[in-house]
């Protein structure tokens, strides 16, 4: 039977599309000839299931977009409006289990929402919570999916641990808040050795500009006319941290150092440096250079200048742990071990002028920082102002408790239930009810009857509340006076955090329906400093941004890459940058394909090739007439994330555009179809590769759609930079020399980039400028992908049939300014989608 069994009720395919499809499809799309995965056996018309409804939609879109039939049948016709009626019977079906059951199920939040909520909700910003957690899983690209937001036993357990370990974390563990050190370091206690892994060119000693020898500096070994020159990445093998120094506690400290950017001439020589230098810290364990563990950058990226100065940050340490010098951009000596002999190093050539560097003439550090009150914010807030003292070890393993301290009180039971409920006042925006507050009452109670400290009771309750359903998941608003609901979805959307105080009163006011109300404040987020994580957090998902780091560059190919981190985190900060500003300065869509200007650091402006920059931060700046580069499609990280570091793939890259920043994402490869690998050996041409790939039709009419799009890209490298000729490692004009970490290279210019193409459409261009400006005719088309990819990350939600209606009435009030993507955004959070079926007030949901 080929729709299965008749319904006689609810919502139906219409009875004409029915005979359409029986005419028409079933010779291709039969249980034997599924063409597309798509089978009409036993499709089934009742709508109101959602697995009918969803193949329903998968043949209605194929159909609309002129899919189907192919132009090879004997239909001619186009098929689509007659399609109308199973529109109508699709939206009316979908929109009902909305309005039953909302847009999808309740979404736990991921790691780094999680952790930032305990943050906010223990007043401890620096907290950190999220290598305590399992990796969320994606879906549709977004880890905020609720098709993968789910929880396991084994992810309760992790949040479990997290939250005892944040609580344990936020109360005191002594009756006295904990003491400061102090360390001062000059002359030789700047640094643990008295050399490092790049022979005197790296690293060493000099007073008066002149290097000095291990004897002299013996002699004197804390005369604070000496500096520690480095010349040197902190890129392995590297270990360069002050001497004798280990954090005794985890915490935060403050680092205050004098310092000035130099140039090291022959002879070892210290010169003024015409430019600054970066610097930042990386924490670790004083290990020498094989380090096991974690080594991560803090305290910032600090701009050094040539005058000498005293420069300040604070920086984050585990227990244990001691701090590194890491001047950003620098060369990374190659390391050699000839016949087994002791290693030796090779210093690159210096470039002209001198090779720049980092002098050091002193060093403070106080840490770890105490609380700004004591006992701290984050204390008072779990176990309030009761009276405390330390408790005795004996009597805190014989309960088995967590805490160090006890409360004092003669009424542990009536203290232990008004401190959870306080908690849950706090967690909470409405006041709970009795019924929802019992649980949390009876385990706090439950644990005193049990021997448990009053401290330990709370703690274990306060530990249930953050593994709540009121702070590990994210409820969507369906009723109408769901404004807690609504007041949760908007912060996490712009801070991953929990609601502020003003949201708060908005939503205990139950004013977050009205249009004014909320409009405006949609503009405060944006505006507040926070929304830095929003950029953060879309740009990771929508433009895979968390996958940045994966995939070194060949350095055979691109020598000139080498060990250079410092471009790529100025990349990561570049795209950040500019999705914020997109919403915060409300750019037209059209920014996606084409601005007339970046956001450039020193780095990022050599790889783009304009005028010289001084300093790491980013600045916007205008683009000369002819530049190729502007908007995200030609953004140095967009180009790394499209290519494998060794050979840029039109395939890949094509796709990954039409999918991400166009909305039309391809289908996925036949089954045993190989992929197309460019030939870095230079004997064959990508054209070449992709012509004998389209040789078979059905690879043809799909590869149509997207591999036009990547050979736009083709003049830029697999970082992004601009190249007019491909490299390889065989035949062609060779080009050789010592990169920047001093290594030999050699590789061929090959064949010049032809980056001409023609589209689907049959629209032609003959480079990445006239690819822009078609791309760009379409501005309603990159403002719905926009919409479609904001729905995912605001709601966890893909946007579902009948949401599309509501998209298309966002983008007809947004085309008459130019779809602004902050009109996009604000016009988003104030429709059904976000708000839920209710919508605002005096609208129909």
């Amino acid at each position: 039977m080929l729709f299965g069994s008749p319904v006689v009720a609810g919502h139906q395919v219409p009875a004409e599309v029915m005979a359409i499809v029986t005419r028409h499809c079933t010779d291709c799309h039969s249980a034997d000839l599924a063409e597309g995965g798509l089978s009409f056996a036993e499709l089934g018309v009742d709508l109101d299931q959602p697995e009918v409804r969803e193949r329903w939609i998968r043949a209605y879109d194929r159909v609309l977009a002129g899919e189907m039939p192919p132009a090879d049948s004997a239909t001619t016709e186009s098929l689509a409006p007659r399609f109308e009626s199973l529109r109508a019977e699709l939206h009316a079906a979908d929109l009902a289990e909305i309005q039953r059951d909302g847009r999808g199920p309740r979404r736990r939040l991921t790691r780094i929402e999680y952790e930032q909520v305990v943050r906010d909700l223990l007043g401890m910003p620096y907290l950190d919570l999220r290598d305590h957690l399992p990796a969320d899983r994606e879906s549709h690209h977004f880890r905020r999916s609720t098709q993968v937001a789910d929880i396991s036993r084994i992810q309760l357990t992790a949040y479990l641990e997290a939250a005892e370990t944040a609580l344990t974390a936020a109360i005191a563990h002594d009756e006295q808040p904990r003491s400061s050190d102090s360390h001062r370091f000059v002359g030789r206690q700047l640094f643990a050795e008295t050399s490092t892994f790049g022979n005197r060119e790296a690293m060493f000693f000099a007073r008066d500009n002149r290097a000095i020898d291990d004897a002299t500096l013996a002699a004197s070994p804390t005369d604070e006319s000496i500096e520690l020159a480095i010349f040197r990445s902190a890129h392995w093998p590297y270990y360069g941290y002050p001497q004798g120094f280990v954090a005794r506690e985890s915490g935060r400290y403050r680092v205050r150092f004098l310092a000035r950017a130099v140039l090291q001439q022959p002879g070892h020589e210290l010169t003024p440096a015409p430019h600054g230098v970066t610097v930042t810290f990386r924490a670790r364990k004083p290990s020498g250079p094989d380090v096991s563990g974690d080594v991560r950058g803090t305290g910032g990226w600090i701009d050094v200048a040539s005058a000498e100065a005293w420069y300040e940050t604070t920086i984050e340490l585990k227990a244990g742990e001691t701090f590194e010098y890491s001047v950003l951009g620098l060369p990374v000596p190659l390391a050699r071990n000839v016949d087994g002999g002791p290693p030796t190093y090779r210093f690159p050539p210096f470039p002209s002028g001198g090779q720049p560097g980092l002098a050091v003439r002193a060093l403070e550090l106080t840490g770890p920082l105490p609380d700004t009150s004591w006992p701290s914010d984050s204390h008072r807030v779990v176990l309030g102002d009761l009276p405390f003292r330390k408790r005795e070890a004996s009597d805190r393993e014989a309960s088995g408790g967590i805490a160090s301290i006890e409360l004092i009180t003669e009424a542990p039971a009536d203290e232990a239930t008004r401190l959870i409920n306080r908690f849950l006042d706090r967690v909470t925006l409405s006041p709970l009810n009795d019924a929802e507050r019992a649980p949390f009452q009876r385990l706090v109670v439950a644990e005193l009857e049990q021997g448990a400290s009053l401290a330990d009771a709370v703690l274990v309750g306060c530990q249930a509340v953050l593994c709540s359903r009121h702070v590990l998941f994210a409820d969507e608003p369906l009723a109408p006076d769901s404004n807690d609901a609504i007041a949760w979805r908007l912060s996490l959307l712009f801070s991953n955090g929990i609601p502020d105080e003003p949201l708060r009163e908005l939503a205990r006011e139950g004013t977050l329906r009205d249009p004014r109300v909320l409009a405006a404040e949609v503009d405060r987020w944006i505006e507040a400093a926070t929304f830095e994580r929003f950029a953060k957090e879309f740009s990771a998902d929508w433009l895979d941004l968390k996958r940045l780091y994966r995939g070194e560059v060949d350095e055979r190919l691109y020598p000139e890459y080498r060990f250079d981190a410092y471009l790529i985190e100025s990349m990561e900060k570049e795209t950040e940058r500019f999705v914020a500003e997109m919403f915060r300065r409300n750019e037209p869509v059209s920014a996606i394909i084409d601005t007339d200007y970046v956001y450039a650091n020193d780095r990022l402006s050599r790889h783009y090739e304009l005028e010289p920059l001084d300093g790491s931060g980013l600045r916007r700046v205008d683009l000369p007439p002819g530049s190729p580069f502007g908007g995200l499609l030609t953004q140095g990280a967009i180009l790394k994330i499209s290519s494998n570091g060794v050979s840029t793939s039109p395939v890949v890259r094509g796709a990954w555009v039409a999918d991400r920043l166009l909305g039309t994402p391809p289908p996925p490869p036949p089954a045993k179809v190989p992929a197309v690998e460019p030939d870095i050996r230079g004997a064959s041409t990508i054209r070449e590769l992709l012509a004998r790939h389209a040789a078979d039709a059905s690879c043809a009419s799909c590869h149509a759609r997207f591999d036009p799009l990547g050979l736009a890209l083709e003049n830029f490298d697999v970082v992004g930079g601009w190249r007019e000729r491909y490299r390889g490692l065989g035949t062609g004009e060779p080009v050789s020399g010592i990169d920047r970490a001093g290594h030999d290279f050699e590789y061929a210019l090959t064949a010049s980039v032809d980056a001409s193409g023609t589209l689907l459409d049959g629209r032609t261009f003959a480079d990445i400028h006239e690819l822009k400006r078609l791309l760009r005719d379409d501005e309603r088309q990159l403002a719905r992908n926009l919409i479609r990819q904001l729905t995912i990350h605001a709601t966890g939600t893909p946007v579902r049939f009948a949401d599309r209606m509501v998209v298309e009435e966002i983008l007809d009030r947004c085309e008459p300014t130019g779809y602004r993507a902050r009109d996009l955004l604000r016009e988003l959070i104030m429709s059904p989608i976000f708000l839920g079926p209710a919508g605002l007030e005096g609208e129909d949901g």
